[in-house]
């Protein structure tokens, strides 16, 4: 008989409310994946992310997991988001099924660096490209295969941090490979401290990018914080 696969998880919280992006402020449950093929210079969630913390991580089937988030959601159907690390590294099939039989809806963060069949069961799908800040670089061809990965009624959106000039720049590159994707921007926080986040500097920040695309009449993005940030600061989901 053959074992049921499982996926690692580093962490399943909530319900809270979505921080950031095309989501921001609806009610949801996080299952957060261990793992990732990205190593970002203001990573903040690197439990997730280094194999240094492999042995924090749990592997779970499907129905596990979906039993946790349903004694989190008192058996209320809400949105499901995948984060990590980066879930696409991992088979999130099975879940994905498991979950919509019992009325839940799945959304997904990922840098785009790993392009997968499960892309067009999911309901939405967030194109998270690192820019240079994060030393990470961008293969074009593989982003744009994550976006055709979805399926016809997935809403696929990029949404890129903000954390210098050469981080715009790399925005408006982003938007003229995927220009028919709503584009989201946000100011990137790089205080990856877990004990103060100066929130003057945070909000200097979105000032700064607010000003930035009115002065160069950028009118295509839509301009966010990360809620999160604001509420939490890098505090973890537990």
């Amino acid at each position: 008989m053959t074992a049921e696969p499982t996926i690692r998880i580093s962490e399943i919280f909530g319900p809270t409310i979505q921080g950031e992006g095309a989501l921001i402020g609806q009610p949801t449950v996080f299952v957060r994946t261990g793992g990732c093929d990205y190593r970002c210079a203001w990573c903040d969630t690197l439990y997730a992310v280094e194999s240094t913390y492999r042995r924090d991580w749990k592997p779970m089937n499907a129905q596990a997991i979906m039993k946790r988030v349903k004694d989190l959601s008192s058996g209320k159907p809400l949105t499901i988001t995948l984060s990590g690390g980066n879930p696409a590294t991992q088979d999130c099939s099975a879940l994905i099924q498991a979950g919509k039989q019992d009325g839940y809806s799945f959304a997904m963060e990922t840098q785009g660096s790993i392009a997968q069949d499960w892309f067009k069961d999911l309901d939405i799908l967030t194109l998270s490209p690192k820019p240079p800040s994060s030393g990470m670089s961008t293969n074009w061809d593989i982003l744009r295969d994550c976006a055709n990965a979805a399926g016809a009624n997935t809403k696929v959106s990029l949404k890129i941090v903000i954390a210098n000039d050469e981080d715009y720049a790399y925005a408006k590159e982003a938007h003229a490979h995927l220009p028919h994707l709503p584009l989201y921007l946000q100011p990137c926080n790089t205080q990856v401290s877990k004990d103060h986040i100066n929130m003057d500097n945070l909000s200097a920040d979105m000032r700064a990018l607010v000003d930035r695309i009115t002065q160069d009449q950028w009118f295509t993005p839509i301009i966010l914080p990360q809620l999160h940030v604001y509420l939490w600061g890098n505090e973890r989901g537990v």
